[in-house]
């Protein structure tokens, strides 16, 4: 049977599956065995309280889903004290997302979440479904680099910096979090976009816009995967639309050397198993010895391969 350990920076996983933020609970334990997951990401916190995004928040797509969430949050305490122990009764690294308004904000709720029991902080600079038309951290290398550089100077847990699609330059946001002090990238979240209903002309979203993810965004993650893998030298985790131990294979072939899965999950809380199960088949078919070998291991052609080099590390 094949190897399925991988690392992701000092941070070693049994296997490179592992939910992405906020498509994941602990109910999802009736449903698959929490111990056969590489990590376990819980739905970011933030440090105020919040209700969320009005309603409707979710709305159905063809290939996949919007969902204006807004990032509902009862505060950090009620975070630490009820939310994150049932997770940390598992064998599994326990990766703390967390989302917030401002710089300062940020750095202190990272501070306060770096327990011993957390094994990762997870920076969600990416979301697209907040106040400010849409706008995050992740939308420009100036942001970017001001709050990871920030948070890395209140902890010294590994830091996955969450980026957006929606950035412009994917590849100079994506450095600008590598020499600000990120240890991993996350790439990426849900593509901003809207939808509405045509008899009563108004829009799907109580927020009007929101994130759409699923099957639609795929190759455009795994674009930016690919993207980042080649403008940077820590590791790329891919998110976005991963639904099979294909869609897996191919990440890490683009350079991932871990994935998280979303939407899948909704429409089969089993997914994740599914997909390691599948892993392990394919390994053995393709005789496989290592998965972490197969990151980056895409094949281009020479000349190929430095026009597109400079294209991923210049265009967005």
């Amino acid at each position: 049977m094949a190897d399925l350990n991988v690392r992701v920076g000092d941070v070693g996983l049994r296997n490179p599956v592992m939910p992405a933020s906020g498509c994941f609970a602990i109910e999802y334990a009736e449903a698959l065995d929490f111990n056969r997951l590489g990590a376990l990401v819980i739905k970011s916190v933030s440090p105020k309280s919040r209700a969320g995004n009005p309603t409707p928040r979710v709305a159905e797509t063809r290939g996949g889903m919007l969902n204006a969430i807004g990032i509902p949050s009862k505060g950090l305490d009620y975070y630490r004290e009820t939310v994150l122990p049932p997770y940390t009764r598992f064998d599994t690294p326990v990766v703390v997302s967390i989302s917030a308004d401002t710089v300062d904000e940020f750095a202190d709720a990272v501070a306060e979440m770096s327990l011993p029991e957390v094994a990762v902080i997870e920076a969600n600079i990416s979301c697209p479904n907040l106040e400010a038309d849409g706008m995050a951290f992740a939308m420009t290398p100036e942001t970017t680099y001001k709050v990871v550089s920030a948070i890395r100077r209140r902890t010294h847990h590994p830091v996955w910096a969450k980026l957006t699609p929606n950035a412009s330059h994917v590849a100079t946001v994506a450095r600008a979090a590598e020499e600000a002090g990120a240890d991993a990238l996350v790439m990426g979240n849900t593509v901003l976009a809207m939808s509405i209903d045509v008899r009563t002309r108004k829009p799907m979203l109580g927020n009007v816009m929101g994130g759409l993810s699923g099957p639609a965004i795929k190759p455009i993650a795994l674009r930016m995967v690919h993207q980042c893998y080649r403008s940077v030298r820590i590791p790329v985790i891919g998110c976005g639309g991963i639904a099979s131990a294909h869609d897996a294979v191919e990440f890490m072939l683009a350079g991932a050397s871990a994935v998280q899965v979303g939407t899948a999950s909704f429409i089969d809380p089993g997914a994740m198993q599914k997909i390691i199960d599948g892993l392990v088949a394919y390994c053995d078919e393709m005789g496989v010895k290592n998965i972490r070998d197969l990151t980056g291991q895409v094949k281009l052609d020479r000349q190929l391969s430095d026009r597109w080099l400079r294209f991923a590390q210049q265009s967005g």
